[in-house]
């Protein structure tokens, strides 16, 4: 099986954090921190500030490792890296999901998450 390792972005901004929904694949609806894989000869952080500024045109600041989440999807498994992160500069922009929330922890239970993304929405949530 396939492994990708990727990054995602716990940011958060007034007692807020952002989920955003994918917008198009197999898990097209469901919410997730956004981030993506990391390149080659990039860092954790360097791939997670790049990503987000490509996927919502916003500049971050990696603040500190949250968890690291290891799950099976059915045609792959999946090693993400979630941050605490902060925004530096810009307002989200939607490039690549259908839509965004700023929820507070006690609320994110209410949208449907990527199986991966749960254990992060949890320890939100202690």
């Amino acid at each position: 099986m396939k492994t990708i390792e990727v990054v995602a972005a716990v940011i958060y901004n007034n007692g807020t954090y952002l989920a955003t929904q994918k917008g198009d694949g197999p898990f097209r609806g469901q919410w997730e921190f956004p981030g993506g894989k990391i390149e080659i000869g990039e860092t954790k952080q360097e791939a997670l500030i790049r990503e987000i500024k490509e996927e919502l045109s916003l500049t971050i600041e990696v603040e500190k490792w949250i968890c690291t989440t290891e799950y099976d999807y059915p045609t792959f498994h999946i090693t993400m890296h979630s941050y605490l992160c902060r925004m530096i500069e810009g307002k989200p922009i939607l490039n690549e999901h259908q839509a965004l929330k700023w929820l507070p922890a006690k609320d994110l239970n209410n949208l449907k998450w990527l199986p991966a993304d749960i254990k992060t929405v949890r320890l939100l949530q202690e």
